[in-house]
């Protein structure tokens, strides 16, 4: 029987880069494809890197077929510049990429958006992940899994000082983090990128971490909330 395989988006981001470590050592998947800007500063038996062009998303469709696709592509709107460009990475190439793998017909399609998603936010940010569920909801992909991280710690490749700030405050208020409020609680990059290769299994109930299914006879649509 032929190996499964992997296709992750943004393996040079937080999540991204631990996710990858994460699929290089799950024997599950024969070929791990990461989809990137930029060559990756290293190698493995089992890793291809693929560098395209993300203004020309079709050039990787010829690995989408049957494949476990994660997408982990995210920006800031300081990063971004502008709106516009925020809305381009975190909205349009992720829709894109889920077009291409109901297309193609991949077998999963994981993806991180954001504990506040919801599209009729008073906030850009929550407003482009809401926008952006609810179209991927709309694909109707064999199988989605939606990822809401509170705020992420670990190291990033830039300085971010709201979040430093938030991580210390978060140490220093760890008593507040029960009931309603566990859900908002700061969780490490490598945490979710665990609970998207174990999600990616099967709706499962994984410590720190809840998940709510919600399947129909044309597709599985799991939240699932880390906190």
């Amino acid at each position: 029987m032929a190996m499964k395989r992997a296709v992750l988006f943004g393996a040079t981001g937080l999540v991204g880069r631990a996710l990858l470590q994460h699929l290089l050592k799950d024997d599950a998947y024969g070929k791990i494809i990461a989809v990137v800007r930029n060559a990756l500063p290293f190698t493995h038996p089992r890793l291809q890197t693929v560098v395209i062009d993300f203004r020309q998303l079709g050039d990787c469709r010829q690995f989408l077929e049957g494949a476990d696709i994660f997408c982990c592509l995210g920006t800031t709107m300081k990063k971004a510049g502008s709106r516009e460009a925020f809305r381009t990475v975190d909205y349009q190439y992720p829709l894109e990429i889920a077009r291409l793998a109901k297309e193609e017909g991949a077998s999963q399609f994981l993806i991180i958006t954001a504990i506040g998603a919801n599209s009729r936010s008073v906030f850009f940010y929550n407003r482009v992940k809401g926008e952006l569920e609810e179209a991927l909801r709309e694909l109707a992909l064999p199988s989605l899994h939606l990822f809401h991280p509170s705020l992420l710690l670990g190291p990033r490749q830039e300085h971010r000082r709201s979040e430093e700030l938030g991580a210390k405050l978060s140490h220093s208020l760890s008593f507040l983090w029960i009931g309603p409020l566990r859900a908002y609680q700061p969780v490490t990059a490598t945490d979710v990128a665990g609970a998207m290769q174990t999600g990616r299994c099967a709706c499962v109930r994984i410590k720190g971490i809840t998940t709510v299914s919600r399947s129909g006879k044309k597709d599985e649509l799991t939240f699932i909330r880390i906190g």
